[in-house]
This record gives C-alpha cells, sequence and structure tokens, in this order.
C-alpha cells in the first residue's frame, strides 16, 4: 500500500460515525448493508450517512453497489487488511512477533 492511499484510509476512519459505521459493516461480512439499516443500527440520520458513506466510499474502504431499487455498501476487506500490513510492516524490525497472551482481568 502506498502510503498516500494509507494516510487517506486513516483519516476516513478518524472520525467517530465513520468508524462505527466501517464497523457496522465488517460485522455484516459480504453481504454489505443499506443505508436504511445501517441509520437505524446506528441511530445516524440519513442525510449525515450519506455524506460518511461517501467518504468512506472515496478512501476506498467501502464499495457501494446496487441491487434493483436498493444501494448496498460493503466492507473493502482487502483494503482493510492492506492498512493492517502497512501499519504492521515494519513491526519488530522485521522480526516475526507473536502477539502477547490477553490476560485476564483477575491479573490487572
Amino acid at each position: 500500500m502506498e502510503e498516500k492511499k494509507a494516510i487517506s484510509s486513516l483519516a476516513a476512519l478518524a472520525q467517530e460515525q465513520r468508524l462505527r459505521i466501517f464497523r457496522a459493516l465488517v460485522g455484516s461480512g459480504p453481504l454489505g448493508m443499506t443505508p436504511g439499516a445501517l441509520s437505524a443500527m446506528l441511530d445516524v440520520p440519513a442525510s449525515t450517512l450519506s455524506f460518511h458513506l461517501k467518504e468512506l466510499t472515496h478512501s476506498g474502504l467501502v464499495t457501494q453497489e446496487r441491487e434493483s431499487r436498493n444501494l448496498i455498501y460493503k466492507p473493502c476487506i482487502s483494503q482493510m487488511n492492506e492498512l493492517l500490513e502497512y501499519l504492521a510492516a515494519h513491526c519488530c524490525q522485521g522480526a516475526v512477533c507473536e502477539p502477547a497472551p490477553i490476560s485476564s482481568c483477575a491479573d490487572c
């Protein structure tokens, strides 16, 4: 992933409503969601939702498809994975690193 594309993706996610929308779409998987379903789920007005979906689409993190009279928004999982790979590319100075085990709350 190019640096400019990473910046565009991160900028799109650096807003509370867009992050919530993107997470909801990732949760929906390849089926995606209609704007109406997203609006109801997240309690976001349609006009506000439309603006945020446009920004996510322009960043490449979300795609839009038409199914008869409905628009379906889907997460672009490959773009998300590219962004994650870009962010982790220099982790541990290039050595393979294993995630630390998650401690239980009793250990905190």
